[in-house]
């Protein structure tokens, strides 16, 4: 990005201090509505996404994941956001806002026991209004955009009321150049769908920054399609809350789509599979690694008369759960070789019958 994109809307300065910048002004009021007891919430899930990031790093490099896809350092953007968002809100992920998923409710095994191979699916899309995590980059906003259309017919047609629900799509600044993004963007804006399309721009899609991706801001590409767009620090939990609370308000009641554009780092690297060293300096990590959300919401909370016992316990309860997730996550049965030809298709398809059968006699000639 260069000098002449718009300062990201940021109230707690890298340091934890609370200086609401010139942009987040006209915001400070809902940010100061927020209690201790809410940000606390948000540093407890952000650590507990950390701890459990650690944990299944190391599942990974023990044999026990087939890989892991870490949020290091995007914590503030997603748990900030996410309890920004009203519970009939449905949620379109990709793959790595886990973050997003605690804050939902999801249990973290059902997670990890999709890496592991143990399922397909892991939990329920409708019951969690959490859609599953989408691999294809960029599908999921089709898929959000189409959602939020339906959304809006059931509006006209009385089956819903008016208001009471949107979508809300988590996508990377690398699958922001995907086609599928753009069609996303068109379809929504004609369509004034009630979806936000919620841009985590970490600097890079897997080694290709963000520099090389855009001439411009993710946010003022947002205008070229017809829609506002907002830029957050991505690291400042009280900015992710209180401008997707915002837009989402807005989206809800009719306004048509948005996009926020989260500034944020991934500190770690794209998958268990990726070594970031290799494009990326010692330096340039060093730089956001003092910008990293947890210390600064910490501080936050500290200057506020948080005390460290607090803090310290919650931790401590962190490392408690972490601990269960390896168990019961270890604890999984193996799934059936068969299992692999199941909900292929809605009704049974013939070809994956006869596939499974032979799978399930040992007959590899089908």
């Amino acid at each position: 990005m260069n000098e002449h994109e718009p300062a990201p809307i940021q109230f707690l300065t890298p340091q934890g201090r609370y200086q609401p910048n010139a942009v987040a002004k006209p915001y400070a009021t809902d940010a100061e509505a927020l209690s201790t007891d809410d940000l606390l919430l948000f540093y407890r899930e952000m650590t507990l996404t950390r701890r459990l990031d650690d944990a299944s790093t190391a599942l990974q490099r023990q044999g026990e994941l087939a890989l892991w896809i870490p949020s290091y350092g995007q914590e503030a953007a997603q748990t900030g956001s996410a309890h920004a968002l009203s519970p009939l809100d449905t949620v379109f992920p990709s793959y790595r806002e886990h973050g997003v998923a605690l804050a939902r409710g999801i249990d973290f095994v059902d997670i990890l026991a999709v890496l592991r191979g143990n399922t397909f699916r892991g939990w329920d899309p409708e019951q969690t209004r959490f859609r599953l995590y989408t691999i294809v980059l960029a599908a999921q906003a089709l898929h959000a955009t189409g959602y939020a259309m339906g959304i809006s017919l059931d509006q006209r047609a009385g089956r819903k009321p008016e208001g009471g629900e949107a979508v809300i799509a988590y996508i990377g600044d690398g699958a922001m150049s995907e086609g599928d993004a753009s069609e996303a963007l068109i379809f929504a804006r004609t369509y004034n769908a009630p979806v936000l399309f919620f841009v985590q721009n970490n600097q890079y899609a897997i080694s290709t920054p963000s520099a090389t991706q855009t001439a411009v801001s993710y946010a003022n590409r947002a205008e070229g399609f017809g829609i506002p767009g907002y830029r957050i620090d991505g690291n400042d939990v009280i900015a992710s809350y209180t401008i997707t609370k915002h837009v989402m308000d807005q989206v809800r009641n009719g306004t048509g789509p948005a996009l926020i554009e989260a500034v944020t780092y991934r500190l770690g690297p794209h998958t268990s599979s990726d070594d970031p060293t290799k494009y990326r300096s010692a330096e340039e990590h060093e730089h956001w690694q003092k910008r990293d959300p947890i210390p600064r919401l910490r501080t936050h909370l500290q200057d506020q008369g948080t005390t460290d016992e607090v803090l310290d316990r919650i931790d401590a309860d962190n490392n408690t759960r972490a601990i269960d997730v390896r168990q019961r996550l270890l604890s999984l049965p193996n799934p059936h070789p068969t299992d692999m030809f199941d909900h292929v298709y809605s009704d049974p398809h013939p070809t994956t019958t006869e596939q499974g059968s032979g799978a399930g006699t040992g007959d590899s000639s089908s």
